[in-house]
């Protein structure tokens, strides 16, 4: 599979998912919205993941979804995956989440991505599952 936007092949890891809150040289923009919610409040987390998290993929193919979803739902069945490491501000790869974000359970931030994701992609992900992945 290719990734459309970079013609590279897709190979999609859970931090796809949190890429749409990078504030980097967005603080006045995107920060200042986002900094509006609190991602460990249960009501604005679901609103964040379905508005920004899924909301943003939603031009993704069902495949693209597919593999993207997996990629989440493997690393949750993994107990030592390292959810917090994927939340760093990064410097180097110029990633930042929101200034006022201190996101306090990593994985239950996944889980709850994982389970919107389910829900909203349910169509395309129960069409990719009747596919062979191997033949895309």
């Amino acid at each position: 599979m290719i990734d459309k936007n970079t013609g590279k092949p897709y190979k999609p890891t859970p931090a796809y998912f949190i890429g749409c809150f990078d504030t980097y040289d967005r603080e006045e923009t995107l920060g200042k919205t986002l900094n509006k919610y609190n991602p460990n409040d249960m009501s604005d987390r679901k609103y964040l993941i379905k508005t920004y998290s899924i909301g943003k993929k939603q031009n993704l193919s069902y495949k693209h979804k597919w593999l993207l979803f997996k990629s989440l739902e493997d690393a949750l069945n993994c107990s030592d995956y390292d959810f917090q490491s994927i939340l760093k501000n990064d410097e180097n790869e110029l990633f930042f989440l929101p200034w006022e974000w201190d996101i306090k359970d990593p994985r239950g931030f996944f889980e709850e991505i994982l389970k919107i994701a389910k829900e909203e992609w349910k169509d395309d992900l129960e069409k990719a599952s009747k596919e062979d992945p191997s033949t895309w």
